[in-house]
């Protein structure tokens, strides 16, 4: 089933996709279950068949033009982003030399992409993201006045579903309630000034809006996140294209990692990081001023977001 939430002029609502393409409003079935997105994740399986049956059986109570979505987790509990895919490894770090060197940050660009680490093989990577600073679709962004250069990244996100502790990979799909887009906006010149600390991302990927979730988080036992087509546009053109199936590691794997001596708590968010040639970055022309930026991902849906950037007027290319 499909779930998201929605605002129809009253607050915050719980709804799920109707057999019409429309939305039931959860939150009117009057169960605490169905308060919000987080008290379902938590309230588990019971509740979730529950949701189902009346995404099966019920009308509508909303379409869609008369309601504004929210990320489906407005406020999530935790977020961490990951750096699966191989291709936005070595793109995103030799194209990384070259906006320093463009910006007069940094010494020449290397002719050729420099070899990945060898601990991005030996283990899943990721950085926690800022949880407060997520939005939904068809949001505008104010890019933040520190920076010059923006640009978006096409993520699939899993959402725990079931929390745990030293969870086996075998066993990780069990701890899986659904998936969502994730675009982890990102402020290009901050983030590559910031991490020659060494540390990972701060405000470059740190400031109001720099989470857009959504629109739906689409749950596990009606979709096979292995191979999906992902796509990302640019004021209706096509810019990204790419697939699941190139993550090298897995969200079983992922899980298994975040968990060794760790629990996972149900309604936390792991991001997979941008697929390979997902972002402006790795093109070579980032975003400007008025861009809006829709992500798709096959099975899930579209994402849309506007970015306000006065102060960026013209598209920097590399």
């Amino acid at each position: 089933m499909k779930l998201l939430t929605f605002e129809a002029g009253n607050g915050p609502r719980l709804g799920v996709i109707a057999k019409d393409g429309n939305i039931i409003d959860l939150t009117n079935v009057g169960d605490a279950a169905f308060a919000s997105m987080q008290s379902l994740i938590e309230a588990g399986s019971a509740a979730w068949d529950f949701a189902r049956k009346i995404a099966e059986s019920s009308e509508s109570d909303f379409d869609f033009s008369g309601t504004r979505l929210l990320s489906p987790l407005p406020c999530p509990l935790q977020m961490r982003d990951f750096l699966v895919f191989e291709v936005h490894m070595q793109g995103a770090v030799w194209n990384g030399a070259k906006l320093r060197e463009r910006l007069g940050e940094g010494p020449p660009a290397p002719n050729s992409a420099p070899p990945i680490p060898n601990v991005w093989y030996e283990q899943p990577i990721y950085y926690k993201c800022n949880r407060f600073a997520v939005v939904g679709p068809d949001s505008v962004v104010n890019w933040p006045a520190f920076s010059n250069v923006a640009d978006y990244e096409l993520e699939l996100a899993c959402v725990i579903g079931r929390g745990g502790r030293d969870i086996s990979s075998n066993d990780a799909s069990n701890h899986i309630f659904g998936y969502t887009i994730l675009n982890d906006l990102t402020a290009r010149d901050t983030q590559f000034k910031e991490m020659q600390g060494p540390l990972g991302p701060a405000k470059g990927k740190d400031f109001d809006g720099a989470n857009v979730l959504g629109p739906v988080i689409v749950t596990a036992d009606e979709i096979d996140a292995s191979a999906l087509n992902m796509r990302a546009f640019v004021n209706d053109e096509l810019w990204s294209e790419g697939s699941s199936s190139t993550m090298h590691w897995s969200f079983a794997e992922i899980i298994a990692f975040v968990s060794r001596s760790e629990t996972l708590h149900p309604g936390e968010i792991l991001g997979s990081g941008t697929v390979g040639s997902g972002c402006g970055l790795e093109l070579g022309r980032l975003l400007q001023h008025g861009d809006k930026v829709t992500l798709e991902i096959e099975g899930i849906g579209r994402q849309s977001t506007t970015i306000n950037a006065p102060h960026i007027p013209e598209r920097l290319v590399l």
